[in-house]
């Protein structure tokens, strides 16, 4: 930003290259004149740049809050600890539910090593000899403890209905609630005789002291606002950690402390009473619990038995007096006075639930991309400028300028350029950006005489074919657009290096383009992909449509998803993509029997799109299932390996011949061909590359849209449908995560050994270890048959993902499970059978009932991992590569 720094460095670089020819670098001499002009103008993009970074952000179409994840949205988290749930469980209504504590709980489960059985109930195992019965603990229950603020029973029944479903929706993983209970009481008296100073107002006082005392005996929690927090010099990161409250912050130190109390102290209570303003001294004071304060005078102390909390009871006096005179209360007074005290703490707690958020700042609307001609800046006499040349200049002297105009012209698009740079910048670093390209520039619009120096190609460009002339073989977008969002994954501490290479092996030039498109969607999924890491999902009271075919499933599942790029559905309500829990076995692709009931039987596929509607197909009947489906993921390759601008220049150039009169002939873009039938419509087809110029050969057309269109606008419009399809919605992939908590049955009903889950008599053969496959145990379950999870290195890589985002206490097991609906029969199809039982299970969970409980852990229990197949690994070859074989003693036999 400094021009004499630039000139200074423009002369050195100059004498530098050519001191031997140009000795003169005075102010007069010309070149100086355009090295001072460009400097200029360099200035000003570097004044620019360093505008505030709000204002270089700000634009009409793309507001700088939607840009960014606010603070509220990014930095909290779902609630984890017993902290959170304190907190989001008081603020349900803090008017009514003074605090609340969370106690760990657990239920005991008896293992009969002998006959590897599990029973809830001990008496199940009355015939086997004790040496052979062990117990466990299922861990994991809460029960929650509630001190209410309020005395309407009907009223402590709605908010104990609103606590459990406060905690099943920010339920943890593995994790769930018993019961609810209140805090009982502990009544204890408090007699005192006070002398006040002459001018306190006794009634005033009195409530004082009631107040603070209900304060210390069962605290209250207070919300601070935003202000507040920083105030009590609390940073944005500690203020915003664990869950965004409703009415205000609370103090995470200050809730801590309030704990219930194991002991009352005389001390405290004295010390609590002296501090209040207008009291002089204590003349006299006792402390007992209230049904012995008449019997057995004061004590120092009194111990509270565990889940009570302390009291004042109606026994409790307090007189006081001014000097030697003794001063009577009017109680109507105090109790006005304590009322007041109550509304004035309920409305400092309003006030902190406004103005919770930081705003983001809001810059000014900047044209940082406006750019005028260096030209402009030149002394008059120089004849480039708006003035110009007077008509009496020679011809020779017109065409000098022109050909400084023309030499200028290099440096001014290479400045406009810059300039346009800068201005999209809110877009290349935006989350949801989506530019085409990721380089810019703009033409020179105010240059005298502009149109006399180039020619009608750059006159009549748009800024897009502008920039397409320009930066056309140096702009690799998807590449550029993936260094850019691996910078901003970078700022969240999360990296898709090893992802983006194994995608390189199995989708090769696609693969850029496809990795972009999940980090994008990780990306805009953040928010939602780290505050909700570790939750599990809510069973409780929920309708159908929020138990299949939903996005209330784990956090787990959403991040697992995210790293490895299982597509998601679009959820309509944030519009974001997130995975759902469905049915995965029957997912756009179909086999069938193109002849049923003929032999030999022949397979066939096709894939229907989300309106169920055929748009490809097989072109020949296939052996077997193994074939067919190998020869449609090849097709589907084949076809990411085509590009939207491929499409479009191709029907450029299809349209433009149209235009000029010449005829239409078969057209191969990349591994799309269109073609036009006898009766003069159109349709495409898929293409191997490899036998693009062979005709004849029949391994040449390996998919097929069996459509005729009628114009060239309508297939292109179903080619571009057809891409866009599979970029964004096509995908045979999903995941399912149980929790094996959930499958703990209630063993108050008729049950039998089907109601649990099996274990082996091997699993209590050791001493030092009791089988427990509930306690923070899980199940992933994935489809082993799809393109990427059949791939050994994919699969291996996957694992090692799913293993480090499981929380370190939670034991995970893995199962790649298959086929698809139709490739084998359904009884022996482990998928099938999974996605049915779960969703009965789910139902019966979310009803209190367990009737399909033993067919779910049936399924569940049955379920085998399938592997890729493979061939022999030769020994003797040394440099034979080894990706895909199998090593004797290394490998698993395959199955798919």
């Amino acid at each position: 930003m400094s021009f004499e720094f630039l000139r200074k460095k423009g002369i050195e670089y100059i004498e530098s290259l050519g001191s031997q020819f140009w000795t003169d670098y005075n102010t007069h001499d010309p070149g100086i004149t355009i090295l001072e002009v460009l400097c200029y103008a360099i200035t000003d993009l570097g004044m620019r740049i360093n505008l505030p970074i709000e204002d270089l952000l700000s634009n009409n179409s793309n507001p700088i809050d939607e840009q960014f994840f606010s603070a509220a949205e990014i930095l909290p988290m779902q609630a984890v600890t017993a902290l959170d749930y304190r907190k989001i469980l008081i603020d349900i209504d803090p008017k009514r539910i003074k605090n609340c504590w969370l106690q760990k709980t657990t239920k005991k489960l008896f293992v009969n090593c002998k006959e590897a059985k599990i029973s809830l109930k001990k008496e199940d195992f009355s015939a086997t000899p004790e040496a052979f019965i062990k117990e466990s603990q299922i861990k994991g229950y809460y029960n929650i403890l509630v001190d209410f603020d309020e005395k309407d029973l009907a009223k402590k029944t709605l908010l104990k209905s609103q606590i459990i479903e406060k905690f099943h929706a920010n339920r943890n993983l593995c994790e769930d609630v018993l019961e609810i209970k209140e805090v009982e009481i502990q009544p204890i008296a408090v007699c005192a005789l006070i002398e006040l100073e002459p001018e306190a107002n006794e009634e005033y006082v009195h409530a004082l002291i009631t107040f603070e005392l209900e304060k210390y005996l069962s605290p209250s929690i207070k919300y601070y606002s935003l202000a507040e927090m920083f105030a009590k010099g609390y940073t944005t990161d500690e203020i915003f950690e664990g869950p965004f409250l409703d009415n205000g912050f609370i103090d995470s130190a200050e809730l801590e402390n309030s704990s219930l109390k194991t002991e009352v102290r005389l001390s405290d209570i004295m010390q609590i009473i002296m501090n209040i303003q207008g009291v002089s001294v204590i003349k006299d004071i006792s402390l007992n619990n209230c049904d012995a304060i008449e019997t057995q005078g004061s004590v120092w102390n009194i111990c509270i038995p565990a889940n009570k909390k302390p009291s004042l009871c109606n026994k409790s006096t307090f007189n006081f007096s001014k000097g030697v005179l003794p001063v009577t209360v009017n109680k109507t007074k105090a109790k006005k006075y304590l009322e007041d005290l109550k509304e004035d703490f309920a409305y400092s707690q309003q006030n902190a639930a406004k103005n919770r958020e930081i705003k983001i700042p809001q810059g000014r609307i900047v044209e940082s991309d406006f750019y005028t001609s260096v030209t402009n800046n030149f002394p008059e006499n120089y004849g480039i400028g708006e003035i110009g040349l007077s008509e009496s200049a020679s011809a020779e002297r017109k065409a000098k300028a022109k050909q400084l105009k023309g030499y200028l012209l290099f440096f001014d698009q290479i400045l406009a350029s810059y300039f346009k740079h800068l201005s999209n910048i809110k877009e290349l670093l935006s989350l949801n950006s989506d530019l085409p390209n990721t380089y810019f520039t703009q033409p020179i619009s105010d240059m005298t005489g502009f149109e006399e120096i180039v020619n009608d190609k750059y006159l009549s460009a748009s800024e897009e074919k502008l920039n397409e002339l320009l930066f056309g073989d140096l702009d690799d977008s998807i590449k550029r657009q993936n260094q850019i969002k691996d910078h901003l994954i970078a700022r969240f501490a999360e990296r898709f290096a090893e992802y983006a290479f194994l995608m390189k092996s199995l989708y090769g030039a696609a693969a850029d383009e496809i990795v972009l498109q999940n980090k994008s969607d990780f990306l805009i999924n953040y928010d939602t992909i780290s505050g909700k890491r570790a939750s599990g999902f809510n069973y409780f009271n929920q309708p159908l449509s929020n138990l299949w075919n939903t996005f209330n499933v784990t956090g787990l599942e959403n991040r697992i998803a995210g790293l490895l790029g299982i597509k998601g559905d679009r959820n309509p309500d944030t519009g974001k993509r997130g995975i759902k829990r469905k049915n995965i076995s029957d997912l756009f692709v179909q086999l069938y029997d193109p002849s049923p009931g003929v032999a030999p039987n022949l397979f066939r596929w096709r894939i229907r799109n989300s309106l169920n509607k055929i748009i490809l197909t097989a072109t020949e009947d296939y052996e077997d299932q193994l074939k067919a489906i190998k020869e449609m993921y090849f097709s589907i390759l084949k076809i990411y390996e085509t590009t939207e601008k491929e499409i479009e220049h191709a029907f450029e150039t299809l349209f433009e011949n149209r235009a000029n009169g010449i005829p239409f002939k078969d057209t191969v873009i990349n591994t799309f061909e269109v073609i036009e039938s006898d009766t003069h419509k159109y349709s495409f087809h898929i293409i191997n590359p490899e036998f693009v110029d062979d005709l004849s050969n029949p391994d040449r057309i390996i998919a097929r849209q069996y459509k005729l269109h009628l114009t060239l606008e309508d297939v292109k419009k179903a080619m571009l449908d057809l891409l866009k399809f599979f970029k964004e919605e096509f995908s045979d992939e999903g995941i399912f995560l149980v929790e094996h908590i959930l499958l703990v049955p209630n063993p108050d009903e008729a049950i039998d050994d089907t109601y649990y889950i099996p274990i082996c008599v091997d699993d209590c053969s050791d001493t030092c270890c009791t089988p427990n496959p509930y306690s923070f145990k899980i199940s992933v379950v994935l489809p082993g048959y799809t393109y990427r999870f059949a791939d050994v290195d994919f699969r291996n890589f996957a694992e090692d993902v799913i293993r480090q985002e499981i929380p370190s206490h939670i034991l995970g097991k893995i199962c790649w499970i298959g086929y698809r609906k139709d490739q084998i029969t359904p009884k022996d199809n482990d998928l099938l059978d999974f996605e049915r039982d779960f969703k009965n299970f789910l139902l019966d969970k979310t009803k209190n009932k367990q009737d399909a409980l033993p067919k779910f852990i049936k399924s569940l229990s049955k379920l085998n991992s399938v592997y890729p197949t493979g061939t022999l690994y030769n020994c003797v070859d040394e440099e034979e590569d080894i990706s895909g074989k199998i090593v004797l003693g290394r490998t698993n036999l395959g199955t798919i």
